[in-house]
């Protein structure tokens, strides 16, 4: 009975010995998977050094705003339009004096305009443009009232009126148009116009900024202008009737006012130049210029 007695204590003092053993091992594993709470934070702060070397100088003085005290309760979508300003029918307009100038030549002077000017939301506006001369006293040009209705984010269809006025009888046109930004931001506007006994006429017209600094603008331009048949009680024959090529330098004062100087190369072809030699005018010319363009 008392060896039975030591056998089953002395079992018992086996077991614990090889349960201890055991957890000890356990624990050293552990400890070895596991480091060291000042390794944890050694590495976490080595990877925040890291991003602070990264970082640019904007990122490191960063100091993000706090959260919103008040959250946005749900409102309509008319309402968020509204808030955020983001209406995009909201109507607007813009009158823009493109071109107000001198010309110098060694025979006269002249005075040359270019305005249009636009009311309207971003889908439909009215559009009214004029452009033209005044030499000896006399005044020829055109002007045009038209509707302009968007097509794409760069380009808009006119259509409406063109009137002209000079020394012979005035002409009453319809137009149809394409204006907008082609490839490069070249601004393009053209045009086609039909009036009575059959008359056609066509313009085309291309202009470019080139930025030199963020004042100073030089622009070139070019325009044709073409017509269907003669009329020689203005002195317009069929074909191409003229070629104006323009190049504008311009300090931008503030970005509505801006005076200019440059240079602007017109010549007459075909009928329309042998009508103009017939009167004794020139069928061509390079004059300098000097003017002024703003916006409001």
């Amino acid at each position: 009975m008392a060896s039975g007695l030591r056998r089953a204590a002395c079992g018992a003092i086996f077991a614990l010995v090889v349960m201890s053993a055991r957890a000890q091992d356990v624990d050293d594993h552990s400890q070895h998977q596991r480091p060291a709470q000042s390794e944890v934070h050694d590495h976490a702060s080595h990877a925040e050094h890291s991003r602070s070397e990264d970082a640019t100088e904007s990122e490191r003085t960063h100091v993000p705003p706090d959260p919103p005290a008040n959250p946005m309760p749900d409102v309509s979508e008319e309402r968020m339009i509204e808030l955020m300003r983001m209406e995009d029918d909201a109507a607007l307009g813009m009158v823009l004096l493109d071109q107000l100038e001198w010309r110098a030549n060694d025979d006269e002077n002249s005075q040359a305009w270019e305005l249009q000017s636009w009311y309207g939301t971003d889908y439909n506006k009215i559009w009214f443009e004029t452009e033209g001369e005044r030499v000896r006293g006399e005044e020829a040009g055109r002007a045009e009232l038209l509707w302009d209705r968007i097509l794409s984010t760069w380009w808009s269809v006119q259509a409406g009126i063109r009137q002209d006025f000079s020394e012979g009888p005035s002409r009453t046109w319809a137009a149809v148009g394409l204006q907008g930004l082609a490839p490069y931001f070249f601004e393009i506007d053209t045009a086609v116009y039909i009036a009575e006994q059959g008359r056609t006429a066509a313009r085309f017209s291309a202009e470019y900024d080139l930025l030199i600094t963020q004042r100073l603008v030089l622009q070139p331009e070019v325009e044709f202008e073409l017509y269907g048949k003669d009329d020689p009680a203005n002195a317009i024959g069929s074909g191409l009737s003229d070629a104006e090529v323009g190049l504008r330098l311009r300090y931008e004062i503030r970005r509505e006012l801006a005076p200019y100087i440059g240079v602007h190369w017109e010549r007459k072809f075909g009928e329309t130049a042998d009508m103009a030699r017939e009167q004794e005018r020139d069928t061509h010319g390079l004059v300098f210029i000097a003017g002024i363009r703003a916006w409001f």
